[in-house]
């Protein structure tokens, strides 16, 4: 089901906010119950399970004595517990704690043994990795990956066609060059850019033969990207570009060398989109900063378009144990390329503007969600993964905050002194603010 049929008024304001929303929701939903859940276990009792803040708009108590309930400003949430003085559990309520005894106070965030304090507080980001690798194992359980030898499991549509192949044909050769695999069907396309129509070797049910068929990497838009020159300018999935500036493109390879020599500069594209006339777009390639799975960033000028096959693979299920090692190793690549992203940054070896903020965040997940469902699942993933790595930065008021001090007390045998809890905190809360007032100033000059 896409999320198009559910929200009206794609690309609208209402949309957007509403996919940002569920993101969101979800996201801190996992969090906090991570909090919750794992608190209960090690004894802490939980007085307030919050999703979001202000007013309340319903709520519930549970046989143990916790509140749920789901407020009006969906920005965040909350889980409030026993002699904490605020949501944030960043003090104890003395005056609470004062009135405990020693047993109810062991149910108490500050008074429970340092262990179960350590564990409640990581279990939030915790949660949310967990959900990540769920969400990418989920998306490759159901539509499984490519099998290893080239086999066309059905064909886009091409203004010129797909010549003599046929669903189900497996790939034996290109331009004379063996396929025995992906690898070396890449290697045939980066040989061959300039070729629009290419002669193939298929083994199909009646034999082996030669036919002819279309570049293997046509012009053709796989995907747009969110908030790219391409996405403003209307580009779909399934379009084909025909030409640059009035220059043949007979394969993405060619596209992309056309837009890199561009440099920044507008380029306008002839495209085919299938049923309807011809059409022209202009549009502006923006600096983008692409992480490498090596390691570092490759900044380039980019339209916003990703392209692939003419066909859709042949593919293979994939069982529960392959998809979770497909789904950490998602996670992993993430967060490498996020604490990359930052430490690059800071140096200035690339542009600030990579650190967006909520409207940019939003505009991402309508983009999403608009994408379909499984885009939008993605996105879910993605972003579950930086909100857990977020909040496992050394910053008092966050996750990874509190873990620093209870490594201060593990190892000093006491907590921080008051005083300095109380100037570490305001610190950190001013350099939260900071950051997101600095993300917020980046999705609207950026």
């Amino acid at each position: 089901m896409d999320l198009v049929t559910l929200l009206p008024s794609f690309g609208n304001l209402l949309y957007t906010v509403a996919a940002f929303v569920i993101a969101l929701s979800v996201i801190v939903a996992v969090h906090e119950y991570g909090h919750y859940i794992i608190g209960r276990w090690s004894g802490i009792h939980a007085e307030v399970f919050s999703l979001g803040f202000g007013p309340v708009l319903y709520s519930w108590v549970d046989r143990r004595g916790t509140r749920w309930q789901v407020a009006a400003l969906p920005l965040g949430g909350y889980v409030k517990f026993l002699g904490d003085a605020n949501a944030a559990s960043a003090g104890a309520d003395e005056e609470t704690m004062a009135h405990l005894t020693p047993t109810e106070k062991r149910h108490t965030m500050h008074g429970a043994p340092l262990w179960a304090r350590a564990a409640t507080v990581a279990a939030g980001p915790v949660f949310n990795f967990i959900l990540s690798i769920a969400l990418f194992a989920g998306i490759f359980m159901f539509s499984g990956v490519a099998t290893n030898t080239p086999s066309i499991g059905s064909t886009y549509a091409l203004p010129g066609g797909i010549g003599g192949l046929e669903t189900g044909d497996e790939i034996r050769a290109i331009e004379g060059r063996p396929t025995p695999d992906y690898p070396a069907v890449q290697e045939v396309a980066d040989e061959f850019p300039a070729l629009e129509r290419m002669q193939y070797d298929v083994l199909r049910a009646s034999g082996e033969t030669t036919v002819e068929g279309p570049a293997v990497y046509p012009a053709r838009v796989a995907s747009v990207t969110p908030d790219s020159a391409a996405m403003a300018a209307g580009l779909r999935e399934g379009d084909v570009i025909l030409s640059i500036d009035g220059a043949p493109v007979r394969s993405f390879a060619e596209l992309q060398a056309v837009v890199k020599t561009a440099g920044g500069q507008p380029v306008t594209l002839q495209v085919w989109r299938e049923g309807e006339p011809d059409f022209a777009v202009t549009l502006t390639p923006k600096r983008t900063d692409l992480p490498l799975r090596e390691g570092g960033f490759e900044t380039r000028f980019l339209i916003g378009i990703g392209g692939g096959f003419f066909f859709e693979p042949v593919t293979r299920s994939v069982g529960p144990l392959e998809a979770v090692r497909e789904g950490a190793g998602q996670v992993s690549f993430v967060v490498t390329s996020s604490v990359s992203a930052l430490a690059h940054m800071v140096t200035g070896a690339i542009s600030s503007c990579n650190l967006r903020g909520p409207i940019g965040i939003a505009e991402t997940s309508g983009a999403a969600a608009s994408a379909g469902f499984a885009d939008f699942i993605w996105f879910l993933a993605v972003l579950s993964t930086a909100v857990g790595l977020m909040n496992l930065f050394p910053i008092p008021v966050l996750d990874g905050g509190h873990l620093v001090f209870h490594a201060w007390e593990w190892a000093a045998g006491k907590p921080p002194p008051d005083a300095v809890m109380r100037v570490l905190m305001l610190l950190g809360l001013a350099l939260v603010l900071s950051l997101m007032a600095f993300g917020l100033t980046n999705d609207l000059r950026c």
